[in-house]
Parts: C-alpha cells; structure tokens; sequence
C-alpha cells in the first residue's frame, strides 16, 4: 500500500474487533484509527483507544458515556455515546470500516459506511441476511466496496479473483459441523449450553458458538452468499469438512476447483480485507498439510440440522423472511443460553415464527426494524403458549 489507510473499527473489544487491531499492531505505520466503537466496555475500549489514538471513541450504551470520558480525559481523544454517535462516527469518512458490531444493531452504522461510498469490511453476518436487498441496493448506489470477512465467504471472494461470476457452475461453503456432528438426536435433546459453547475449532463468543452447534451459522452464511455471489441458490452447496482446512471452494463451468485453505484464525480473512487489494504480512499459524495428514467430507444431515433447511426456505421466500429467521434464531438462542429451552427446541421456534409471522417485504431500515421487533415479540410469546423442554 502507499501512505497510510484511515481505519474505523465498529464492535473494537469484540474478537473480530481485536483481531483487527492486532493485525493494526503489527503494521502499526501503515494504518491510522479514526474511530473506535464498543458496546458498553468502556474500560476496554479506553484502553484501546490509548494505545492506538484514534479521533473519537464512541460506545452504543450513553450509560457509559462518562466512564468513557472520564478514562480519556486528557488525551485529546473525542468520545461519544448512542445509537446517533454510531452512525456519525461512520460518516467520518474512514479509508477502511470493521462492521464488527454483532446483529441488528449493527445495520445503521454499517449501512452509514456503505453511504460514505468508502471499503466496508462485513463481519456482521445478521446485517446482510436482515437487509442484504437493502444493503446491496446501497452498495450499487454508492459505489462502496463490500468486502467479506466470514472466513468462508472471505474465501469464495479469494477464489473469484480473477475469475467471472457468470463462468461458476457451483459455489461450496464448508462446515466444521459443530461439537455435535457425530450426535444423535436423543443425545442432541440433552445438550446443555456449556456443551454448545465449546467449538472445536474456533473461539468464538457464545452466540455464535450455538449458531454453530445448530448449524444455524451455516444457514445465515448460505443467505450472505446468495447476496455477495449472485449465482442463483441451486448452486450454493454446504459440505462438512470437520478439520477447517477448506473454507471454501469455487468450481468453474471447465469442472476446475479453487480451495482457499488457511489455520483456523480469523486475522487471516482479516488481512485479506484490510490490505485488500494487496496482501498484508501477518503471524498466523502456517498451514502444515503433512502434519494434519488427511482431510474429510459429507453432506450435512437435514435431520439432526434442521436450520438448514430452514434458512435455504428463507433465502427462497426472500422478502422479510430471512430477517425472521435471524430475529426469531437470536431469541430462541437467548433463550437456550438462559436454561428456558432445549437444544433442539431452537430451530422448532425458528421455524414456528416464520410459519406464523410473514409481514410484507422491508422497504426502508425502519421498516425492516420494525419487522425485527415483531418478530422477536412473535417468538416470545409462541414460548409462552407452547410446550418447550429446558
């Protein structure tokens, strides 16, 4: 890269947003913060904002707003609190923004880098399955460049380089399966939240370790491809690969195959983005193929996963389907990690909320908020009425 890129990290304690101001650290002058963003750890992205300066330091929660300021006082650094200061932070206009910060609430700063016309690096999953329509329509409107970060979809995007979209003949996402794949379903019924969390893989926060367990993250990250790579789902495919080798694979009208392969660490598809379009020197583990000694394959059991099929009936329906499968999933996982239901009962509440709520199509973000909200209240109140075992 020549000069220095301005960067804006939105979600900076989170471990994507940490895994990006490592790589930061490490190429500490070729990079500039304009922003840093938190949810409500306002002693963290203090400490954060310490080390790497950045023009203003905002959290989401305006509680913490004065612990903020007080932990920056005197450094010169701007701080500010709200939903409003997300978004003003995003029009800073940043080289470079990390969309870090987890689910819906992410849209509205996110959508703001899209409008800014600037390099948006996407690792909020719920944001494009909620609003991909919306999303790429600003997208095209701007002309920002949307790069993922999702290991797989970061890997298809590697894949495509220098390849045509119209000469695919299918795209393969890979799944580690999870830390039930082997299980049955009576052993499935049983699964407690502890067990949920521990990924074989990856460290990932709790939210998404369950998404992972249910395969649901596979079914959200099969919406997001079918926005970023405008195929056509019949060739969007899933496959279990339970080393997490393969993140992703591209297969050409000419039967050719391209694989990206990487360690398990996020800094990888990070890099990729943040020195996108060139490549940026990181200290991940190297791959050692001769080590892992063989790799493995098979298609995903619909049965024992059930938020596959569900999340392939959503991108189909399209509309505002999707956004209700993600609202009515980010409850029913809620709702496990409390103890108030089963394992299994999270994608019956998923699919009971789509069957039984179908608004109009979202037009605007605030429609599509508004279809959020009902939504969750949908899937609330189908557990107060309904059987589910905890």
């Amino acid at each position: 890269m020549t000069g220095q890129r301005s960067l804006s990290i939105f979600g900076a304690t989170g471990s994507i947003g940490l895994s990006t101001l490592d790589l930061v650290r490490q190429h500490r002058d070729q990079y500039r913060l304009v922003a840093l963003t938190a949810n409500g750890n306002a002693a963290e992205l203090a400490k954060l904002a310490r080390e790497f300066k950045p023009d203003v330091a905002v959290v989401a929660d305006e509680g913490a707003n004065g612990d903020l300021r007080d932990a920056l006082d005197g450094t010169g650094i701007k701080t500010a609190a709200g939903a409003d200061a997300l978004v003003e932070a995003a029009q800073m206009g940043a080289d470079w923004t990390m969309a870090a910060i987890v689910g819906c609430a992410g849209l509205p700063s996110t959508m703001a880098a899209i409008d800014a016309g600037k390099t948006v690096a996407l690792a909020n999953k719920e944001a494009l399955v909620s609003a991909g329509d919306l999303m790429m329509a600003a997208v095209e409107r701007s002309g920002a460049t949307l790069l993922p970060v999702d290991s797989e979809h970061n890997a298809i995007f590697q894949c495509l380089a220098g390849g045509r979209i119209d000469q695919v003949r299918k795209i393969t996402l890979t799944a580690s399966g999870g830390p039930f794949r082997t299980f049955g379903l009576e052993q499935m019924r049983g699964v407690t939240p502890a067990q949920a969390v521990a990924h074989p893989n990856w460290d990932m926060g709790a939210k998404i370790s369950v998404d992972s367990a249910t395969m649901m993250n596979k079914g959200l990250e099969l919406i997001e491809a079918h926005h970023l790579f405008p195929v056509g789902l019949d060739k969007l495919d899933i496959v279990v690969h339970p080393q997490s080798v393969i993140h992703s694979m591209v297969e050409y009208v000419d039967r050719s195959t391209l694989a990206q392969l990487g360690s398990p660490d996020m800094r990888i598809p990070i890099a990729s983005t943040l020195a996108w379009p060139e490549r940026l020197e990181t200290n991940s583990e190297p791959l050692d193929l001769a080590r892992i000694s063989k790799l493995e394959f098979e298609a995903p059991d619909m049965v024992r996963f059930p938020a596959l099929r569900l999340a392939r009936a959503a991108a189909e329906q399209g509309g505002a389907a999707p956004a209700i499968l993600n609202a009515a999933n980010e409850i029913a996982v809620a709702a496990f990690l409390a103890g108030r239901i089963g394992f299994l009962d999270i994608a019956r509440l998923v699919e009971e909320t789509l069957t039984g709520y179908a608004p109009n199509a979202p037009h605007t973000l605030d429609h599509l908020f508004s279809i959020d909200a009902a939504a969750r209240e949908y899937a609330k109140g189908l557990m107060e009425k309904l059987s589910y075992a905890a």
